[in-house]
């Protein structure tokens, strides 16, 4: 039976050797960023076109992370195919056959993705940040300013958590395709819809993109206006619990069905 050291090193040696889990950890960075100093740009040639009640909730920091909403796209894809590519080639056989006790090789798997989506998510975040604050010019904030560096490293956080989301319904749908085609709708238009229907806006707030993005913001209410009945590690905290929910879940398929 494989040592769990050697189970980290043999998924290590499965994502680093795949194009396909490379380029979406690239373009999850190269999108972010470039998105985010799109929108800036923008926001800066229109800064003196802002109303007072738009300058009293502007958040130059959230404004930085905008590009969240597409760089995340790649992470679920990402997060997707770590698990799922292994289903879709039947090598989840082989790989059971070298480490048949599933728990360990299936949270060395979640261990090694999650962390290079985090590694990645940090450097996505600092760089957008930054990028984002010169672009601002005199509207910018600085890293030491009350609660940037946890928006900043909160970023990380957030890509991470959706890496490791997409993992555990990959996981449970034992494939890439179908939870491809169910994640991305579901983070791009339904969270956003539901988000902005004031009937169902309440409980929109505890979905996993909408309340872990709070973690990212530094001006209450700023940006989109919502306010909600969590702070920003209050929503951060939901965002964990549907993760590990999701993450229980594929386990649990793992566990009792055959590969």
């Amino acid at each position: 039976m494989s040592s769990f050291p050697g189970i980290l090193n043999s998924e290590w040696t499965k994502i680093r050797t795949v194009a396909s889990t490379t380029w979406t950890l690239a373009s999850a960075l190269v999108v972010t960023v470039g998105s985010s100093a799109a929108l800036c740009a923008v926001v800066s040639a229109t800064l003196d076109d802002m109303t007072p009640q738009e300058r009293l909730t502007f958040d130059p920091t959230m404004a930085s992370f905008v590009g969240m909403t597409f760089g995340q796209l790649a992470m679920i894809v990402f997060g997707v195919l770590v698990v799922g590519t292994e289903y879709s080639s039947g090598m989840i056989r082989t790989s059971l056959a070298a480490v048949p006790r599933r728990v360990s090789f299936f949270f060395g798997k979640l261990t090694v993705a999650t962390a290079l989506a985090l590694v990645v998510g940090l450097a996505t975040s600092f760089l957008s940040f930054f990028l984002g604050q010169v672009i601002l010019g005199d509207a910018s904030v600085g890293i030491g300013g009350d609660n940037v560096l946890r928006a900043v490293i909160g970023g990380g956080l957030y890509m991470a958590m959706i890496a490791l989301f997409s993992m555990g319904v990959a996981a449970i749908l034992r494939g890439s395709v179908l939870a491809i085609c169910m994640l991305i709708p579901f983070f791009l238009v339904i969270s956003n819809i539901l988000g902005g229907v004031p009937a169902t806006r309440k409980w929109a707030q505890y979905l996993p993109d909408q309340a872990g993005a709070k973690i990212m913001q530094v001006v209450p209410g700023g940006m989109d206006g919502s306010t909600t009945t969590y702070g920003p590690w209050g929503g951060f905290g939901i965002m964990v619990l549907w993760t590990a929910a999701v993450v229980l879940g594929g386990y649990l398929v793992l566990k009792k069905r055959d590969a």
